[in-house]
């Protein structure tokens, strides 16, 4: 079987990141070789780059320095991680990608999508086969997510967090073959079930 790259989106506690872990298992189980890369990060430059962007005491980088540095880790990423799994032929799934760089910096940030989508031309980022948009409440979401720590975009306020959202719900909307909305609320099985039922389905397996 050809790689398969599929990416996990959504608001700051949604439960993408658990998601993600749960549908490597479940694919490794069903004999499908897969790997949990995730964004910032994946290499050990971006995640030199995560721990900048992440960082609370970074109130000051202005929201173009943030735009590029996310650019500059996905490029290492997609050539150091990405591009040779799915070459050797295997399902590459990814805590976030692109669409959090349209959602946050283009909708969240107000930057707009005309030079982010420049910037994804140009340095020549590779786009998900599938995208899963794990949608919650943003103010579910931030409870879950404040519980424990709060990083510098977990940070920001919830008018911030609601453009994010209204972002990726416009981009179900424009890329609607590629991302497949799923409810995030309820239980972490009842959610699993629900990634897997649509996955399995897409793969053809």
């Amino acid at each position: 079987m050809t790689g398969k790259f599929i990416s996990l989106e959504g608001v700051e506690g949604c439960g993408k990141s658990v998601q993600s872990k749960l549908l490597v298992q479940h694919l490794s189980e069903c004999g499908l070789p897969a790997i949990l890369t995730r964004e910032p990060g994946g290499t050990v430059i971006g995640e030199k780059i995560r721990e900048i962007l992440l960082d609370p005491v970074h109130t000051s980088m202005s929201s173009t320095t943030e735009l590029l540095l996310y650019i500059a880790s996905r490029v290492q990423h997609l050539h150091e991680v990405i591009l040779p799994a799915l070459d050797a032929g295997t399902l590459v799934i990814c805590d976030r990608y692109t669409d959090a760089t349209r959602a946050y910096q283009g909708y969240g940030r107000g930057l707009g999508l005309e030079l982010i989508e420049r910037l994804v031309q140009e340095a020549g980022i590779r786009e998900p086969d599938i995208t899963l948009l794990l949608d919650i409440p943003v103010e579910i979401g931030l409870s879950r997510a404040r519980r424990y720590t709060s990083d510098r975009l977990e940070s920001e306020d919830i008018a911030f967090h609601t453009r994010v959202r209204d972002g990726y719900l416009a981009l179900h909307q424009r890329y609607p073959q590629r991302i497949k909305c799923i409810d995030a609320m309820g239980t972490i099985p009842e959610v699993h079930e629900r990634i897997c039922h649509y996955i399995i389905k897409e793969l053809d397996v």
